[in-house]
């Protein structure tokens, strides 16, 4: 069996990042990037770019199993994939400030983005996990904290991101039986210089906006510390434990 490494959402900003650093870190693992859209980058010679329908749960299936029968494993998967504002379908995302700004078709949106797809993939890497040590990152939010949460606003999305971290909490319970040297990881990256933090990007000092080349390393050193028998894991980009 050979283990590989498996970025979901290679062609955001975050991902990429994560891409190189994970490539250059474990230069004899190969590494599959995953993403909707065609990837242009030219990437380390272990990096393979799949296009492929990352929120389509036919394609992560078919996925998996191209896995499974080259007997490879998954020794890390780590899933970018939320959004917070911009175009999704035919619908402008917007932060709600008030309950009169709560609507369904956009409470569903951040729901299937933020909480459904990353779910999915849990269900399908399960059968596909490493038996050595491994880890599968989903990233999350500090705002999708039930217990931190005193400043209200953002009803999608700290739902959609609280949905997340239960989901992954519960998964742990059965990966624990499943796959027992998986740890399942909730990280809250900060706020990362991205097309998804840029409308927001004004109150934030300085030295609190990550590159997405800190985020991956951050992201990836945390990685390295964690243990499949304290899973899961929520944690923060200064490796600090964030309150579920």
């Amino acid at each position: 069996m050979k283990d590989v490494i498996v970025i979901i959402g290679a062609n955001g900003g975050i991902g990429r990042a994560i891409t190189a650093q994970a490539a250059q870190r474990f230069e004899q693992t190969p590494v599959y990037a995953l993403s909707r859209h065609p990837v242009t980058d030219q990437g380390a010679d272990n990096v393979t770019f799949k296009t492929l329908q990352t929120d389509n749960e036919a394609d992560i299936a078919e996925f998996c199993q191209t896995i499974k029968h080259a007997n490879e494993r998954v020794v890390t998967a780590i899933c970018t994939i939320g959004t917070l504002h911009g175009a999704v379908d035919e619908l402008s995302l917007s932060p709600e400030k008030k309950l009169e700004d709560l609507n369904e078709s956009q409470l569903l949106a951040y729901f299937k983005i933020n909480s459904v797809i990353p779910a999915l993939w849990l269900k399908h890497l399960v059968g596909v996990m490493s038996s050595n040590p491994s880890q599968i990152a989903c990233l999350s939010a500090r705002v999708g904290s039930i217990s931190d949460n005193r400043l209200g606003g953002w009803y999608g999305y700290r739902a959609s991101k609280a949905a997340l971290n239960m989901l992954v909490k519960t998964a742990a319970v059965e990966y624990g039986r499943r796959a027992k040297s998986t740890s399942l990881v909730c990280y809250h990256p900060g706020t990362v210089d991205t097309a998804l933090s840029e409308p927001f990007q004004h109150n934030v000092k300085p030295e609190k906006l990550f590159t997405a080349q800190f985020t991956a390393n951050q992201l990836l050193t945390a990685l390295e510390t964690v243990e499949s028998q304290h899973s899961p894991y929520f944690l923060d980009w200064d490796h600090k434990v964030v309150s579920w």
